[in-house]
Protein backbone atom coordinates (compact mmCIF):
# COMPACT_ATOMS: atom_id res chain seq x y z
CA UNK A 1 0.00 0.00 0.00
CA UNK A 2 1.45 3.41 -1.05
CA UNK A 3 1.18 6.81 1.01
CA UNK A 4 -1.31 7.73 -1.50
CA UNK A 5 -3.56 4.58 -0.55
CA UNK A 6 -2.68 4.96 2.68
CA UNK A 7 -3.53 8.85 3.73
CA UNK A 8 -7.24 8.04 1.46
CA UNK A 9 -7.76 5.85 4.31
CA UNK A 10 -6.93 7.17 7.12
CA UNK A 11 -8.23 10.44 5.33
CA UNK A 12 -11.84 8.83 5.62
CA UNK A 13 -11.19 6.92 9.08
CA UNK A 14 -10.80 10.82 10.34
CA UNK A 15 -13.62 11.56 8.58
CA UNK A 16 -12.00 14.35 6.29
CA UNK A 17 -9.43 15.22 8.96
CA UNK A 18 -6.23 16.53 8.33
CA UNK A 19 -4.00 13.18 8.28
CA UNK A 20 0.00 13.46 9.03
CA UNK A 21 2.84 11.11 10.49
CA UNK A 22 5.93 9.43 9.99
CA UNK A 23 5.58 7.07 7.04
CA UNK A 24 8.57 5.93 7.75
CA UNK A 25 7.62 4.53 10.76
CA UNK A 26 4.93 3.00 9.11
CA UNK A 27 6.35 0.93 7.36
CA UNK A 28 6.88 3.46 4.19
CA UNK A 29 9.61 3.49 2.00
CA UNK A 30 10.81 6.16 -0.32
CA UNK A 31 9.93 5.03 -3.21
CA UNK A 32 6.33 4.67 -2.54
CA UNK A 33 5.86 7.32 -0.67
CA UNK A 34 7.21 9.70 -3.75
CA UNK A 35 4.41 8.42 -6.18
CA UNK A 36 2.24 11.02 -7.91
CA UNK A 37 -0.75 11.78 -5.48
CA UNK A 38 -4.45 11.23 -7.17
CA UNK A 39 -5.51 14.44 -9.92
CA UNK A 40 -8.97 15.55 -10.77
CA UNK A 41 -10.54 13.98 -13.34
CA UNK A 42 -11.89 16.14 -15.98
CA UNK A 43 -10.21 19.05 -15.12
CA UNK A 44 -11.85 22.60 -16.30
CA UNK A 45 -10.12 25.43 -17.62
CA UNK A 46 -9.59 27.67 -14.99
CA UNK A 47 -8.66 27.38 -11.49
CA UNK A 48 -9.70 24.47 -9.35
CA UNK A 49 -9.71 23.00 -5.80
CA UNK A 50 -7.13 20.30 -6.35
CA UNK A 51 -7.61 16.69 -5.15
CA UNK A 52 -5.03 17.01 -2.83
CA UNK A 53 -2.78 19.25 -0.64
CA UNK A 54 1.11 18.87 0.37
CA UNK A 55 1.85 21.17 3.36
CA UNK A 56 5.72 22.91 3.66
CA UNK A 57 8.06 23.55 6.06
CA UNK A 58 10.81 26.55 6.49
CA UNK A 59 14.90 25.61 6.54
CA UNK A 60 15.35 28.96 7.50
CA UNK A 61 15.46 32.84 6.00
CA UNK A 62 18.54 35.77 5.04
CA UNK A 63 19.42 38.76 4.19
CA UNK A 64 21.60 41.03 1.61
CA UNK A 65 20.40 44.59 2.29
CA UNK A 66 16.86 45.19 1.49
CA UNK A 67 16.29 42.18 0.00
CA UNK A 68 15.01 39.44 1.83
CA UNK A 69 15.19 35.03 1.47
CA UNK A 70 13.25 31.85 2.61
CA UNK A 71 13.99 28.70 1.87
CA UNK A 72 11.36 26.23 2.15
CA UNK A 73 10.39 22.13 1.80
CA UNK A 74 7.77 19.85 1.38
CA UNK A 75 7.46 16.53 -1.02
CA UNK A 76 8.60 16.19 -4.23
CA UNK A 77 5.69 16.45 -5.48
CA UNK A 78 4.73 17.10 -10.21
CA UNK A 79 4.71 20.29 -11.91
CA UNK A 80 3.80 22.11 -15.21
CA UNK A 81 6.24 24.18 -17.07
CA UNK A 82 5.06 26.54 -19.52
CA UNK A 83 6.84 27.54 -22.49
CA UNK A 84 4.67 29.87 -25.04
CA UNK A 85 1.24 28.62 -25.12
CA UNK A 86 1.96 25.38 -24.11
CA UNK A 87 2.84 23.60 -20.93
CA UNK A 88 4.46 20.17 -20.25
CA UNK A 89 4.28 17.84 -17.20
CA UNK A 90 7.40 17.28 -15.09
CA UNK A 91 7.37 14.38 -13.44
CA UNK A 92 9.04 13.11 -9.72
CA UNK A 93 12.14 11.29 -10.54
CA UNK A 94 13.25 8.38 -8.40
CA UNK A 95 16.64 10.29 -6.99
CA UNK A 96 14.67 13.10 -6.39
CA UNK A 97 14.95 13.91 -2.45
CA UNK A 98 12.39 16.94 -1.96
CA UNK A 99 10.65 20.16 -3.80
CA UNK A 100 12.49 22.99 -2.48
CA UNK A 101 11.30 26.28 -2.35
CA UNK A 102 12.61 29.76 -2.56
CA UNK A 103 11.05 33.19 -1.46
CA UNK A 104 12.66 36.56 -2.59
CA UNK A 105 10.83 40.03 -1.15
CA UNK A 106 11.54 43.67 -0.61
CA UNK A 107 12.00 44.42 3.06
CA UNK A 108 10.20 47.51 3.17
CA UNK A 109 7.09 47.35 1.04
CA UNK A 110 6.52 43.00 1.38
CA UNK A 111 6.27 43.00 -2.63
CA UNK A 112 7.57 39.51 -3.80
CA UNK A 113 10.19 40.25 -6.16
CA UNK A 114 10.59 38.64 -9.39
CA UNK A 115 13.76 37.87 -10.79
CA UNK A 116 16.11 35.66 -11.96
CA UNK A 117 17.24 33.56 -9.32
CA UNK A 118 19.68 30.75 -8.34
CA UNK A 119 20.17 28.12 -6.13
CA UNK A 120 23.47 26.25 -5.29
CA UNK A 121 23.55 23.23 -2.34
CA UNK A 122 26.42 22.24 -0.87
CA UNK A 123 27.51 19.32 1.87
CA UNK A 124 30.82 19.44 3.16
CA UNK A 125 32.35 22.50 0.96
CA UNK A 126 31.13 20.10 -2.41
CA UNK A 127 28.68 21.12 -4.48
CA UNK A 128 25.70 18.65 -4.73
CA UNK A 129 22.82 20.67 -6.62
CA UNK A 130 22.92 23.85 -8.81
CA UNK A 131 19.64 25.32 -10.68
CA UNK A 132 17.93 27.69 -11.51
CA UNK A 133 14.68 27.20 -9.87
CA UNK A 134 11.32 27.60 -11.71
CA UNK A 135 9.44 30.64 -11.13
CA UNK A 136 5.90 29.12 -10.07
CA UNK A 137 2.75 29.81 -8.29
CA UNK A 138 0.82 26.96 -6.37
CA UNK A 139 -2.45 28.10 -4.75
CA UNK A 140 -1.32 27.35 -0.82
CA UNK A 141 2.48 29.27 -0.98
CA UNK A 142 1.65 31.89 -3.85
CA UNK A 143 4.50 32.88 -6.33
CA UNK A 144 7.87 31.57 -5.78
CA UNK A 145 10.58 29.88 -6.99
CA UNK A 146 10.87 25.93 -6.92
CA UNK A 147 12.12 22.68 -8.39
CA UNK A 148 12.54 19.42 -6.87
CA UNK A 149 16.25 18.27 -6.13
CA UNK A 150 18.18 15.59 -5.58
CA UNK A 151 20.39 15.32 -1.94
CA UNK A 152 23.05 13.25 -1.14
CA UNK A 153 21.64 11.77 2.16
CA UNK A 154 21.17 12.60 5.64
CA UNK A 155 23.39 15.59 6.50
CA UNK A 156 24.01 19.31 7.30
CA UNK A 157 23.71 21.71 3.82
CA UNK A 158 23.54 25.47 2.89
CA UNK A 159 21.82 26.67 0.46
CA UNK A 160 23.16 30.33 -1.53
CA UNK A 161 19.90 31.96 -2.74
CA UNK A 162 21.53 34.49 -5.84
CA UNK A 163 19.98 37.02 -7.75
CA UNK A 164 21.05 37.90 -10.48
CA UNK A 165 18.41 40.31 -12.40
CA UNK A 166 15.10 41.82 -11.43
CA UNK A 167 14.82 42.20 -15.27
CA UNK A 168 11.71 44.44 -15.24
CA UNK A 169 10.76 48.25 -15.07
CA UNK A 170 11.27 49.53 -11.27
CA UNK A 171 9.40 52.70 -10.38
CA UNK A 172 9.37 54.88 -6.79
CA UNK A 173 10.83 53.81 -4.08
CA UNK A 174 12.05 50.39 -4.82
CA UNK A 175 13.94 51.85 -8.32
CA UNK A 176 16.71 53.34 -6.04
CA UNK A 177 16.81 50.49 -3.33
CA UNK A 178 16.99 47.39 -5.11
CA UNK A 179 20.12 46.18 -6.71
CA UNK A 180 20.27 43.66 -9.72
CA UNK A 181 22.42 41.63 -7.18
CA UNK A 182 21.92 40.06 -3.69
CA UNK A 183 22.51 36.84 -2.16
CA UNK A 184 22.44 34.75 0.83
CA UNK A 185 23.84 31.68 2.57
CA UNK A 186 20.87 29.51 4.66
CA UNK A 187 22.49 26.02 6.73
CA UNK A 188 20.13 23.84 6.85
CA UNK A 189 19.75 20.26 8.30
CA UNK A 190 18.17 17.36 5.60
CA UNK A 191 16.63 14.06 7.36
CA UNK A 192 14.14 12.02 5.57
CA UNK A 193 11.59 11.41 8.64
CA UNK A 194 11.34 15.60 8.36
CA UNK A 195 10.31 15.40 4.81
CA UNK A 196 7.49 12.14 5.73
CA UNK A 197 6.16 14.48 8.38
CA UNK A 198 5.08 17.54 6.36
CA UNK A 199 1.28 18.02 6.18
CA UNK A 200 -0.88 15.72 3.49
CA UNK A 201 -4.75 15.82 2.78
CA UNK A 202 -6.96 14.58 0.03
CA UNK A 203 -10.21 16.55 -0.88
CA UNK A 204 -12.59 14.08 -2.64
CA UNK A 205 -15.54 15.87 -1.89
CA UNK A 206 -14.02 19.45 -3.10
CA UNK A 207 -11.57 18.19 -5.85
CA UNK A 208 -12.35 20.22 -9.02
CA UNK A 209 -14.70 22.67 -7.78
CA UNK A 210 -13.99 25.77 -8.76
CA UNK A 211 -12.20 27.16 -5.67
CA UNK A 212 -8.91 27.25 -4.36
CA UNK A 213 -6.85 26.30 -1.25
CA UNK A 214 -6.42 28.50 1.56
CA UNK A 215 -2.68 30.21 1.32
CA UNK A 216 -0.73 28.73 4.19
CA UNK A 217 0.22 31.00 6.84
CA UNK A 218 4.14 31.33 6.47
CA UNK A 219 6.92 33.81 7.56
CA UNK A 220 7.29 34.70 3.68
CA UNK A 221 4.70 36.98 1.79
CA UNK A 222 2.56 35.41 -0.73
CA UNK A 223 2.62 37.76 -3.53
CA UNK A 224 -0.78 38.85 -3.50
CA UNK A 225 -1.99 41.83 -5.67
CA UNK A 226 -3.21 45.42 -4.38
CA UNK A 227 -7.05 45.63 -4.44
CA UNK A 228 -8.50 47.22 -6.48
CA UNK A 229 -9.60 50.29 -4.10
CA UNK A 230 -6.21 50.05 -2.76
CA UNK A 231 -4.52 50.88 -5.71
CA UNK A 232 -3.19 54.36 -7.68
CA UNK A 233 -5.35 56.31 -9.57
CA UNK A 234 -9.15 55.62 -10.81
CA UNK A 235 -10.47 52.45 -11.60
CA UNK A 236 -11.72 51.79 -14.84
CA UNK A 237 -12.73 47.90 -14.37
CA UNK A 238 -11.63 44.63 -13.55
CA UNK A 239 -11.99 41.86 -16.19
CA UNK A 240 -11.78 38.03 -16.70
CA UNK A 241 -9.78 36.30 -19.66
CA UNK A 242 -8.22 32.80 -18.79
CA UNK A 243 -10.03 32.74 -15.28
CA UNK A 244 -7.07 35.30 -14.28
CA UNK A 245 -8.74 38.66 -13.31
CA UNK A 246 -7.50 41.75 -14.78
CA UNK A 247 -7.66 45.30 -12.48
CA UNK A 248 -7.62 48.21 -15.02
CA UNK A 249 -6.37 52.11 -13.47
CA UNK A 250 -5.77 55.05 -14.88
CA UNK A 251 -3.15 57.34 -12.72
CA UNK A 252 -3.12 61.25 -14.15
CA UNK A 253 -0.28 62.93 -14.81
CA UNK A 254 1.75 64.32 -13.68
CA UNK A 255 3.62 61.20 -12.33
CA UNK A 256 6.14 59.11 -11.66
CA UNK A 257 5.18 56.71 -13.76
CA UNK A 258 5.83 58.79 -17.30
CA UNK A 259 8.60 61.56 -18.14
CA UNK A 260 5.84 63.86 -20.01
CA UNK A 261 3.40 64.24 -17.85
CA UNK A 262 1.06 61.94 -19.26
CA UNK A 263 -1.67 59.70 -17.55
CA UNK A 264 -0.38 56.39 -16.85
CA UNK A 265 -2.34 53.01 -17.56
CA UNK A 266 -1.70 50.07 -15.17
CA UNK A 267 -3.01 46.97 -15.47
CA UNK A 268 -3.08 44.54 -12.58
CA UNK A 269 -3.66 40.89 -13.45
CA UNK A 270 -3.94 38.43 -10.69
CA UNK A 271 -5.52 34.72 -9.67
CA UNK A 272 -8.80 34.53 -8.89
CA UNK A 273 -10.10 33.84 -5.27
CA UNK A 274 -6.25 34.36 -3.39
CA UNK A 275 -5.00 37.47 -5.69
CA UNK A 276 -1.64 36.14 -6.32
CA UNK A 277 0.11 38.30 -8.80
CA UNK A 278 0.70 37.27 -12.03
CA UNK A 279 4.43 38.20 -13.30
CA UNK A 280 5.97 37.17 -16.82
CA UNK A 281 3.70 37.98 -18.98
CA UNK A 282 3.33 39.89 -22.47
CA UNK A 283 0.19 42.37 -22.77
CA UNK A 284 -0.46 44.65 -25.20
CA UNK A 285 -3.17 47.89 -25.75
CA UNK A 286 -5.60 49.78 -27.89
CA UNK A 287 -6.75 52.94 -27.02
CA UNK A 288 -10.29 53.54 -29.10
CA UNK A 289 -12.82 56.28 -28.78
CA UNK A 290 -15.70 55.97 -31.49
CA UNK A 291 -13.96 53.51 -33.51
CA UNK A 292 -11.27 55.13 -34.07
CA UNK A 293 -7.90 54.02 -32.69
CA UNK A 294 -5.97 56.90 -30.94
CA UNK A 295 -3.02 55.09 -29.63
CA UNK A 296 -1.73 51.55 -29.38
CA UNK A 297 1.16 49.79 -27.85
CA UNK A 298 3.09 47.20 -25.44
CA UNK A 299 2.57 47.46 -21.66
CA UNK A 300 5.78 47.20 -19.88
CA UNK A 301 6.23 44.81 -17.27
CA UNK A 302 7.04 47.06 -13.65
CA UNK A 303 7.27 46.80 -10.18
CA UNK A 304 5.74 49.46 -7.67
CA UNK A 305 5.65 49.65 -4.30
CA UNK A 306 1.89 50.27 -4.64
CA UNK A 307 0.87 48.95 -7.55
CA UNK A 308 3.37 45.69 -7.14
CA UNK A 309 3.97 42.93 -10.54
CA UNK A 310 1.81 44.95 -12.99
CA UNK A 311 1.84 45.76 -16.77
CA UNK A 312 1.75 49.49 -17.99
CA UNK A 313 2.01 52.47 -20.20
CA UNK A 314 1.89 56.37 -21.02
CA UNK A 315 -1.54 57.27 -22.17
CA UNK A 316 -2.70 60.68 -23.63
CA UNK A 317 -6.07 62.12 -24.06
CA UNK A 318 -7.78 59.47 -22.08
CA UNK A 319 -11.56 60.66 -21.63
CA UNK A 320 -14.99 59.31 -20.30
CA UNK A 321 -16.29 56.93 -22.74
CA UNK A 322 -13.33 55.37 -24.74
CA UNK A 323 -12.72 51.89 -24.61
CA UNK A 324 -9.57 50.37 -23.56
CA UNK A 325 -8.66 46.74 -25.47
CA UNK A 326 -6.03 44.91 -23.38
CA UNK A 327 -4.98 41.89 -25.08
CA UNK A 328 -2.81 39.20 -23.55
CA UNK A 329 0.48 37.85 -26.11
CA UNK A 330 1.90 35.91 -24.12
CA UNK A 331 0.03 33.88 -20.77
CA UNK A 332 2.31 33.53 -17.46
CA UNK A 333 5.52 31.95 -17.89
CA UNK A 334 5.29 30.29 -14.59
CA UNK A 335 5.34 26.38 -13.62
CA UNK A 336 2.08 25.59 -11.83
CA UNK A 337 0.90 23.25 -9.13
CA UNK A 338 -2.10 21.26 -8.99
CA UNK A 339 -5.03 23.45 -9.40
CA UNK A 340 -3.14 25.97 -11.68
CA UNK A 341 -2.02 24.24 -14.59
CA UNK A 342 -5.04 24.66 -16.45
CA UNK A 343 -5.81 27.93 -15.93
CA UNK A 344 -4.46 31.14 -17.53
CA UNK A 345 -3.55 29.51 -20.77
CA UNK A 346 -6.58 30.44 -23.40
CA UNK A 347 -6.35 33.84 -22.47
CA UNK A 348 -9.11 35.85 -25.23
CA UNK A 349 -8.70 40.14 -25.37
CA UNK A 350 -10.88 42.31 -23.07
CA UNK A 351 -12.33 45.22 -23.25
CA UNK A 352 -12.97 47.95 -21.11
CA UNK A 353 -15.06 51.48 -20.80
CA UNK A 354 -13.66 54.28 -19.36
Amino acid sequence: MDRRTFLRTGTALAGGAMVTGCLDSLGFQRQSAWRDPPIVKNRPAAVYYPAYMEGMEMYGTGKDGEYRFALMYSYPHRFWNVSGQSSNKVVVQPDDTLHMMVSTWDVKTGIVIPADIQLTITKGGKTVDSRAPWPMISQNMGFHYGDNVSLDGNGSYSATITVGSIGVRRTGSIASRLPDEASTTIDFEFNTDQIYDVEYREFEEKGGNRDALEPMAMKAPMGRAPSPKSMLGSHVGTNSSGDAEFVVAVVDGPNRFTDTGESYLAVSPRTPYNQIVLPRMSLSMKHVRNGTTVSKGTLTPTLDPALDTHYGTPIDDIRSGDTLRIVVDSPPQLARHDGYETAFMEMPPMEFTV
